[in-house]
């Protein structure tokens, strides 16, 4: 599998260097406006990506089946610090949320970890219960109910499109180590009332989707994000405006380096350059999805599947909300988008799927 290992590497090279190009155009104006430095997100994400690029090579050189011992205490582990940043004393707040530690100038926010360590326990979870995943006490609601303690702690901060995305990933596992399809029809139907009050019931989210199913109804307020992120895909028509000369990043799109960064990509590299990161990630995932066909470890297969299902699922939503297919979620684009905490534990799921192809050729 030396061929899926070099393709995969040279697709995220390359989605990297797409992200520092645009991190760089879409935050360089508001960088110096608000920070005196037009490059301080660039350097902040070059320290990011050096940082991930260790943590990517420790995952990969160290055998992955060594995860699974620690599965356990990983995930208790990650439950303690999902509770912690909830108390005010220590958790970070910023616009409402409480979702980050704060060391020194880094933040990190623990929902990232939540995906990651939950890709290693399901994929050891399944690896144990592949005989008795039928089985709805027994194999099916253990695992949903450890996913549903780091769900509701999530949603606490609040964080719902994370909490969706860590239960979706799982239930792709699921479905693919063979869980019957009526426990999970049950369960979505179960969840879908909790979903829908934990929207209605919050005044933001509402607005969000209304402004989702009727676009044009407040592009001054919630559906300003949206509105802007399409002109920016709009202006760009099919060869863009040129690098670096995009107008929607000028304090008219907010995140745009980094929940709407796939927006100044289509401004400035037109419909040619969002098409070129689309068929990047589909390309990742067809080479991802090769390695967890050809794994035979279990563990190794599951989590090969967790981590394919966690960076393309990742990519679909923040490229659906960017062309309005999908309600506004604060989702980052894998390896493009700025934020430490995301491209760190990307970059060390990377580095696990190509330990499991490396371990498979040994």
């Amino acid at each position: 599998m030396k061929s899926l290992r070099i393709s995969i590497v040279a697709i995220v090279t390359i989605l990297i260097s797409i992200g520092i190009v645009f991190i760089y155009s879409s935050s360089g104006v508001y960088a110096m406006q608000e920070l005196g430095d037009r490059a301080y997100f660039l350097k902040r994400h070059v320290l990011f990506l050096f940082m991930s690029i260790l943590a990517a090579c420790g995952m990969m050189f160290v055998d992955y089946r060594r995860l699974r011992p620690a599965a356990k205490p990983m995930m208790i582990g990650t439950i303690v610090l999902l509770v912690l940043v909830l108390i005010p004393m220590i958790g970070q707040s910023s616009f409402g949320a409480r979702r980050w530690f704060k060391v020194g100038v880094f933040h990190f926010q623990p929902s990232e970890l939540a995906k990651f360590v939950m890709l290693i326990y399901a994929a050891d979870f399944l690896a144990r219960k592949r005989d008795a995943i039928k089985d709805f006490v027994e194999g099916f609601l253990p695992l949903i109910c450890v996913v549903g303690i780091n769900c509701l702690l999530v949603v606490r901060q609040p964080d719902l499109g994370n909490s969706i995305l860590i239960a979706s990933i799982v239930l792709i596992m699921m479905f693919v180590a063979g869980a019957r399809l009526l426990h999970m029809g049950l369960l979505i139907l179960a969840s879908a009332p909790v979903v829908f009050l934990l929207v209605v019931k919050v005044s933001y989210r509402l607005k969000r989707i209304m402004s989702f199913l009727n676009p044009g109804q407040d592009v001054h307020g919630v559906g300003f994000q949206l509105f802007q992120s399409q002109i920016a895909l709009g202006s760009g028509g099919i060869f863009g405006v040129g690098l670096g000369k995009s107008m929607q990043k000028l304090f008219y799109l907010p995140a745009a380096h980094t929940d709407f960064i796939f927006a100044i990509i289509g401004a400035e590299l037109g419909l040619l350059g969002t098409l070129a990161v689309i068929i990047l990630f589909g390309a990742f995932i067809c080479q991802g999805a090769r390695i967890a066909k050809r794994t035979q470890d279990p563990f190794g297969y599951y989590l090969s599947i967790g981590i394919v299902a966690m960076l393309g699922l990742q990519a679909v939503v923040n490229i659906g909300v960017s062309i309005g297919a999908l309600p506004t979620k604060g989702l980052p684009l894998p390896f493009i988008s700025y934020g430490g905490s995301a491209l760190i534990f990307n970059m060390m799921a990377v580095g696990l799927l190509l330990n499991i192809s490396r371990t498979e050729d040994l």
